[in-house]
């Protein structure tokens, strides 16, 4: 029951990432929105049947978290990098599922504000400009493992596909993990500017990251490539729920 439901898990998201892709590429042309979770969120609410589809979507990420974190335990016997492994990506889908909940229930969220929020309080003490810097750099970290993963295709060890399917979501994963490893990477590079600065407000989450994108040189068509990537991303994720539901 649980693996279906965080197959199901994975499908929602897929779907965040495709939804926050497509928000990327809408930036880049000059339309508003946020290219994150809560935008993700924001726009599966705003569909008819937007607060029911939450409700199923936080479940099944809470499911997807709970496989991951049962996953991790199970490896911690054998593998203890794997075992970390799995229980990073379980909180990762526990705090999206947190923010679907959030909006099923009529909230709201900004992960830019309280990234913002949480340096500038870190930011008070020494220790804790410490901590954030910390934070910035295992963050930085985990976006270059994703690409570093994206390129090796290690990713293809939760893929039970043969052939053609399995050489065509090879691709497709490998420029997902790619450009989800460059907005995950951003996101810590602006915790460390942040610290470096003494400016709470140099942070921000993955919408700041994205964003961030456009002040540089052919920013605009950068940050339309990082969103195609993170919609490709979000399609191999259907691979992965497929893979799960069969096992």
């Amino acid at each position: 029951m649980v693996a279906r439901l965080a197959s199901a898990g994975h499908v929602v998201n897929g779907i965040v990432h495709l939804l926050i892709g497509g928000i990327a590429v809408g930036v880049a042309a000059g339309a508003g929105g946020s290219a994150d979770n809560s935008g993700a969120m924001q726009a599966i609410r705003s569909t008819p049947l937007g607060a029911v589809t939450l409700w199923v979507a936080a479940v099944a990420l809470f499911a997807l978290a709970i496989y991951c974190v049962l996953a991790a335990v199970t490896e911690a016997r054998s593998d203890a990098k794997e075992a970390v492994k799995e229980a990073g990506k379980g909180i990762g889908h526990a705090a999206v599922g947190v923010v679907a909940l959030t909006y099923a229930l009529g909230g709201s969220s900004d992960s830019d504000e309280s990234s913002q929020g949480l340096s500038a309080t870190l930011l008070g003490s020494t220790w804790g400009a410490v901590l954030l810097f910390v934070v910035g750099a295992a963050v930085l970290a985990v976006g270059i493992g994703l690409i570093v993963g994206g390129i090796k295709q290690s990713f293809m060890d939760e893929v039970d596909l043969q052939g053609g399917a399995r050489r065509a979501v090879a691709r497709l994963g490998t420029v997902g993990y790619v450009a989800k490893g460059i907005a995950v990477g951003i996101v810590g590079v602006l915790f460390i500017v942040a610290v470096l600065r003494r400016n709470p407000d140099e942070a921000g989450g993955i919408d700041e990251a994205l964003k961030s994108l456009v002040g540089l040189p052919f920013g605009a068509v950068l940050l339309i490539l990082v969103g195609i990537g993170l919609m490709l991303y979000g399609v191999f994720c259907f691979a992965r729920a497929r893979t799960l539901a069969r096992n």
